[in-house]
């Protein structure tokens, strides 16, 4: 399953302006014709309440030939938002979504996590896309609430992606087993800053199942957008045929 994920950085790019449509068509030419069956964006939504969308989702759509997860009410902030707090999952068409929820991250500024789970082929799996804490304290008390979630759910392999705000390889306590009760596996690659890459700040990692190919997306129109770069990596769906 190819995914990605971009801290679009509220379309404010290198430039210090806020351009959506930069945003829309980085996506459009960059990361779209690598046919990605999940994008996760985050910083997608304005940042003070009432967290209004910044972006089109339908052109987003008509890109990728992805939907997003947020059409129900209670998987947006309000009525004008993108997502949630930013945070705006896409997923395939094929992708039958069975559930989805917000998980509400405490803090001192409002954080959250969009988690779905879908059908791969004929196998479960569980998506959480977040934007943790810029706290490395606070990094690990979200990442141990999203693992209680996730424990106290149906077994099935996990896929955590999005800006983990994580900028040591090893992952730290917050990505730890002893935190989050998940073996979260996958390369640590650097997309922070955009121009010359040091932090490895987004991630996608997969409790069971394998992250490989993971790769931050490089592009004049990638470096201008944002000051992340977005990451990009290929998940092996444990027992998945279409894996």
């Amino acid at each position: 399953m190819a995914v990605a994920t971009w801290n679009v950085h509220r379309t404010v790019g290198a430039d210090g302006t806020a351009s959506p449509r930069r945003i829309e068509a980085a996506i459009a030419s960059d990361i779209a014709p690598r046919r990605p069956q999940l994008l996760a964006l985050q910083e997608a939504d304005s940042d003070d309440a009432p967290h209004d969308a910044l972006l089109d989702m339908r052109a987003i759509a008509r890109a990728t030939g992805l939907r997003h997860v947020h059409g129900p009410a209670d998987m947006r902030w309000g009525a004008a938002s993108g997502g949630y707090l930013g945070n705006i999952l896409f997923v395939a068409p094929d992708l039958a979504v069975t559930r989805a929820r917000i998980i509400d991250l405490p803090g001192h500024c409002p954080r959250a996590a969009v988690m779905v789970e879908v059908l791969w082929d004929a196998t479960p799996l569980r998506i959480v896309a977040c934007h943790l804490s810029l706290s490395q304290p606070l990094r690990a008390v979200q990442l141990r609430l999203i693992g209680q979630v996730v424990a106290r759910g149906s077994t099935m392999q996990t896929v955590l992606l999005g800006d983990l705000n994580e900028w040591r390889p090893w992952g730290g306590l917050a990505l730890s087993r002893r935190m989050s009760g998940m073996e979260l596996r996958g390369r640590a690659v650097a997309t922070f800053p955009a121009r010359r890459p040091l932090l490895p700040l987004d991630r996608v990692l997969s409790h069971r199942g394998t992250v490989r190919d993971v790769a931050a997306l490089d592009g004049s129109s990638l470096r201008d957008a944002s000051d992340h770069r977005p990451l990009f990596a290929r998940v092996t769906v444990a027992g998945g045929a279409a894996a």
